[in-house]
């Protein structure tokens, strides 16, 4: 769904593929890749499309006939990769929600970004299992298994697995990240 909708908004703002993704700072092969379902584009390049498109990253994931319920089901749902060495989400939301949800597992020592991240939204990040260390503006907090931790995702943040097990974990993002 992800490169059709892509393919939509690249059409409808009449751009070629080589001006999107000059604007966008990717190849075009790797458009071309993603509009055709080839591969799944990375948290960058997601984050990069949309500010192209001015657009949120999930109004890339929007279909306009969505129906109005969705299920979400294991293997059918969209990955969003981050950076190597950074961790995966599994979507759990459709693309034409207001708020973001995602799932993930981090290893340990993994991590959500190199840095920190900052952006106009509410995060609430629950453990599912394990331990996750959580950084906002530069204070640790650690989250165990069946806590939450809610915060103003404008402040600098960002997620570390610093624990010697796998942590499960259920992130919402509320409006979804540009």
């Amino acid at each position: 769904m992800l490169g059709k909708r892509l393919h939509e908004l690249r059409l409808t703002r009449g751009m070629s593929l080589r001006a999107l993704a000059q604007a966008a700072g990717v190849s075009p092969t790797l458009l071309s890749q993603i509009e055709r379902g080839v591969t799944e584009p990375s948290l960058g390049t997601l984050r990069a499309l949309s500010a192209v498109f001015g657009e949120s990253m999930a109004a890339l994931f929007r279909d306009p006939a969505a129906p109005s319920v969705w299920l979400s089901r294991p293997g059918e749902r969209t990955q969003i990769t981050g950076p190597k060495g950074t961790v995966s989400y599994e979507r759990l939301t459709h693309g034409n929600a207001p708020m973001e949800v995602l799932r993930a597992v981090f290893v340990p020592g993994q991590y959500s970004v190199a840095g920190t991240i900052s952006h106009a939204s509410v995060e609430c990040l629950y453990v599912i299992r394990g331990t996750m260390t959580v950084e906002v503006a530069g204070i640790a907090h650690q989250v165990q298994a069946a806590e939450a931790i809610t915060f103003d995702a404008i402040h600098a943040h960002r997620y570390i697995n610093r624990g010697a097990v796998d942590a499960e974990i259920v992130l919402s993002v509320t409006p979804p990240i540009p």
